[in-house]
């Protein structure tokens, strides 16, 4: 069988005028003496036109009968490289012919050839990588479009420098391996290292004791920097409760307290979101958020002054720091987005075409090369 791993066998044998209505094929196996019927179908199926395989892979216009056997199911025994017979037997009424044995003995393929769209696709994608990766080296930098949220943090902490309040940055409730909590720390050793520049205090208290122990190093290796390291504080991070709603309590106590002059809520977060941002809110505090949620989205928007919407979070390491290869895949991910809605746009309309034309070839092209097999 092409292109497959190696459990599967492909019988042809050429269609004909003997295949008429009531005329059937019945298709024999053997690994030993016995012969076991594996298949059996009227003589008009089962041709080349069925196989779903794309057109640089088969050819579907072939005048051919075509049967594929998976091994396995047949045979207990079955082994990958054993030799096994096979032959088919044609009945129509009375009549009756038999083709001759013959061996095969099923390998796997090194190469699937079906897939060959996915691998131009991949190489067109890698190509395009580094070459914004070489690009960004070259100019310093690629364009992003300007993020309101994220371009307010100097604002924030040269607020924060202004009145001697500290800054409350929260991660969320969010466990480490979470994409929007690894997007917060990321945000985080960006605002550690304007705060550290500018001698501001932070204070970043934790849902989860791994996200802390991950912050101390980013904010620590922040500090570093910059040269800051003698203003490095232990408790700059520090753990208050595993449990949602007696972390959002104790957070909005020390936000009541302290009155910060900026709080950052970036990552995970569920119902605490706006208990911990109205409280904020009340203080006069700047506040920035983002969040995966769709559902906090609307509290977050009601109660901070800046929101970070969408895959704005994902982006937001690489606006900050403007490092070439965070900001390549950036652009990778926005070439592949104007990819995808192009293909769409132009393989709808050529399947339109196609379908009214009655042009079954284009049909059959475009479905195969937008198909992931």
């Amino acid at each position: 069988m092409p292109y497959d791993k190696g459990e599967a066998v492909l019988l042809t044998w050429p269609s004909g005028p003997a295949d008429v209505p009531g005329a059937v094929y019945q298709v024999y196996a053997a690994s030993g003496k016995d012969w076991v019927k594996v298949e059996e179908f009227p003589a008009g199926t089962k041709l080349a036109a069925d196989v779903e395989l794309p057109f640089w892979a088969w050819d579907r216009h072939a005048a051919l009968h075509v049967v594929q056997l998976d091994l396995p199911g047949f045979f207990n025994d079955f082994k990958i490289g054993n030799e096994y017979r096979f032959k088919v037997k044609y009945v129509n009424g009375k009549v009756t012919a038999e083709s001759s044995e013959l061996p095969a003995a099923p390998k796997p393929n090194l190469f699937n050839l079906a897939r060959l769209n996915n691998l131009l696709l991949l190489i067109v994608t890698t190509i395009v990588f580094f070459w914004t990766v070489s690009h960004a080296k070259r100019k310093g930098g690629l364009f992003i479009r300007r993020i309101a949220g994220l371009d307010a943090i100097d604002e924030a902490v040269g607020r924060a420098t202004e009145m001697g309040r500290p800054i409350f940055y929260s991660t969320g409730i969010g466990a480490m391996s979470g994409v929007p909590t690894i997007a917060s720390t990321s945000i985080l050793a960006e605002v550690a290292k304007k705060v550290a520049a500018h001698d501001t205090q932070l204070k970043v208290p934790h849902f989860d004791p791994i996200v802390m122990t991950v912050s101390k190093e980013i904010v620590k290796q922040a500090y570093a920097e910059v040269n800051r390291l003698d203003s490095y504080r232990d408790d700059i991070n520090f753990f208050v409760s595993q449990d949602q709603f007696s972390y959002a309590a104790s957070v909005d106590g020390m936000i009541h307290r302290e009155k910060p002059a900026a709080c950052f809520f970036i990552g995970h977060f569920m119902a605490e979101s706006l208990l911990l941002a109205e409280v904020g809110a009340t203080t006069g505090a700047i506040q920035i958020a983002g969040t995966e949620q769709e559902s906090q989205l609307p509290f977050f928007f009601t109660s901070c002054d800046y929101t970070l919407i969408g895959e704005e979070l994902y982006a937001a390491g690489a606006y900050l720091s403007k490092e070439p290869m965070l900001q390549s895949t950036l652009k990778v991910q926005d070439f592949g987005k104007a990819f995808v809605m192009v293909s769409i746009v132009a393989g709808s309309a050529l399947l339109l075409a196609g379908t009214w034309f009655k042009l079954d070839t284009l049909v059959t092209v475009v479905k195969h090369l937008f198909k992931a097999y």
